[in-house]
């Protein structure tokens, strides 16, 4: 195949690609997805623990 034929060839097909993508994008927009409050719940483990691990350590003293 001839490069400058294979260039035009994958410049249209990138061009069909990102039509697609911004279709999906589109059609994604206004719908919540399932994966929403499992992303939510996840980030708040993650603060959880990040808070867990920054707590200060309190020791008791002792008498010795």
């Amino acid at each position: 195949m001839h490069t400058d034929v294979h260039l035009q060839l994958h410049a249209l097909r990138a061009a069909e690609l990102r039509t697609e993508a911004a279709e999906f994008r589109l059609s994604r927009a206004g719908a919540p997805g399932p994966g929403r409050l499992r992303g939510l719940l996840g980030w708040f483990l993650v603060d959880l623990g990040l808070r867990l691990v920054h707590r200060p350590h309190v020791h008791a003293a002792r008498i010795a």
